[in-house]
């Protein structure tokens, strides 16, 4: 796979999208369990008041029984009464105020039939442990086990209820008994539920069910339910696994196996380190990329350092065998031998020694090159040509371009496109060139500049080896073969390349820099 490519994967979040995700969670699971003890709160408050909506309905069936009325009417259907308390929209009032004196006397029959339901009342609390006062049409009260005779018209659920509507309220609860070790969480053992029912008849009241209870504690009702409890525990235990496994799949698998590619690279059992096939994140992804291409650029570099080395010992080892065989014989025969065939022998040291410092100060400048750094510096292609232009037309070679045309801006530093163009240059005219033609083409990524010319060009069997370090065909007239591999170290630090193209006659080259 190129360095450059991103693995074909699923799309791949951001590590701080990971993250956000975790924290949400991990914030989500405190405020789901708030939450739930809430709602849990809230329907806890609902059933006890259906449940009194239940008894309430009874105990007015009763009473009308006892009066009297009643009267069924077939047409009239099911009036069901449901639950509208919700801790969430209803106020908690304060503690239900004392039942008051009052003058107003009570119906006779309807005083009768609420002492018939005395001992229905009683028996009934025993059981469900509710609070239960019937009351008169006035709000009297006529049942009880408390506050008989009293009345309880002032208070607001009681007057909604003698205008024959339903009313429950919520009031706050101040026990009479101490407060336990631990105090509870839950609301529930601080309020209480107040339902006034009233007892109709064809649209007339005679009377209100007035009852109340408290709910139940959240903690004791959860302790009932502690199979259920116990089930919702394990679930947000496996939920809170499930984001182990996804942070641990997303964040430290991915991790792991870089190390063990990098362990791996150390100790030389790997040459380069692979793209994570599963990098989890967009960051993991970014960094497997960089240790990819800076290990495979490391190992090019190290394979190209080798080649490079056997090469220059080589062209090393040439001339300096060369001048070790002439100084041997010269020290041994040096007083023997003619004046001419001495002379040559110096020559020859002398021609290898040029050679040598040749060769080192191309291996400079092939070191420059290898070790250049792109940067923001542009030039010109019309301004460099020009520079050049008249110092070739000196070594009769002529530079031939549209000055239009190549006045386009590289992404390359002036200094270097000129160290470019002159071993190219040069080239042409070591190959009997006598023009060269420049032409530019422009692409959405690309500028191409094409060097063309009219020289002896490039045979078929050494195309593919003008770019191998230190080939020439001109080593007898002083050539290195290190020019073309300056020429291509420079343009791969700014990102570009040279590429030889087919031609007829002369030499045809391709430099392409980023637009």
């Amino acid at each position: 796979m190129p360095i450059n490519a991103h693995p074909k994967l699923r799309q791949l979040f951001k590590l701080r999208t990971i993250l956000l995700i975790v924290m949400l969670s991990v914030l989500m699971l405190p405020l789901g369990s708030i939450y739930f003890l809430r709602f849990y709160e809230n329907e806890l408050v609902r059933k006890t008041e259906l449940e009194l909506i239940s008894q309430s309905a009874a105990l007015a069936a009763i009473f009308r029984h006892l009066i009297g009325q009643e009267h069924i009417n077939p047409d009239e259907g099911y009036r069901p009464v449901y639950p509208m308390l919700d801790l969430s929209s209803h106020q908690v009032l304060p503690r239900r105020p004392d039942a008051l004196p009052t003058t107003i006397q009570v119906d006779p029959q309807i005083m009768q039939a609420g002492q018939q339901m005395q001992p229905i009342l009683a028996n009934t609390q025993q059981i469900t442990l509710a609070g239960m006062r019937l009351l008169d049409a006035n709000g009297i009260v006529i049942a009880g086990r408390q506050e008989r005779g009293l009345s309880l018209a002032h208070l607001a659920e009681v007057q909604r209820a003698m205008q024959g509507k339903y009313s429950p309220v919520i009031r706050e609860r101040i026990s009479d008994e101490p407060p336990p070790p631990i105090a509870s969480l839950s609301r529930g053992t601080k309020i209480r539920i107040f339902t006034a029912f009233p007892v109709m008849d064809q649209g007339k009241v005679y009377g209100v069910v007035y009852l109340s209870r408290t709910p139940q504690n959240i903690l004791k009702h959860l302790y009932i339910r502690k199979e259920k409890v116990l089930f919702l525990t394990l679930l947000v235990l496996g939920l809170t696994g499930l984001l182990v496994l996804f942070i641990s799949s997303r964040l430290s698998r991915p991790i792991r196996e870089l190390i063990e590619q990098t362990k791996k690279l150390t100790r030389g059992e790997i040459e380069t380190v692979e793209l994570l096939k599963q990098p989890g994140t967009y960051e993991l992804a970014e960094l497997s990329r960089s240790f990819t291409e800076m290990s495979r650029t490391l190992h090019e570099r190290s394979a190209y350092i080798n080649k490079f080395a056997s090469h220059v010992s080589h062209e090393f080892k040439t001339p300096l065998t060369s001048m070790q065989g002439t100084l041997e014989l010269l020290q041994e025969h040096i007083d023997e031998m003619p004046v001419e065939q001495r002379q040559r022998f110096i020559n020859n040291l002398q021609a290898d020694t040029q050679r040598l410092k040749r060769l080192v100060n191309r291996l400079l400048e092939q070191a420059r090159a290898d070790s250049t750094q792109a940067s923001s510096a542009t030039c010109n292609l019309a301004d460099v040509l020009t520079d050049l232009k008249s110092c070739y037309a000196e070594r009769g070679l002529d530079i031939l371009f549209s000055e239009a045309e190549t006045n386009s801006k590289l992404k390359i530093s002036p200094d270097q496109l000129k160290i470019i163009l002159n071993n190219l240059f040069d080239n042409s005219l070591h190959h009997a060139a006598s023009e060269i033609h420049i032409k530019v083409k422009r692409t959405e990524t690309w500028v191409q500049i094409s060097v063309i010319d009219n020289g002896t060009g490039i045979s078929k069997a050494n195309r593919k080896r003008i770019f191998t370090p230190f080939f020439t065909t001109r080593r007898e007239h002083g050539g290195t073969g290190l020019g073309l591999g300056i020429v291509e170290s420079l343009l791969k630090a700014w990102n570009g390349e040279i590429i030889l193209q087919d031609s007829e006659k002369g030499a045809h080259f391709d430099l392409r820099l980023q637009s």
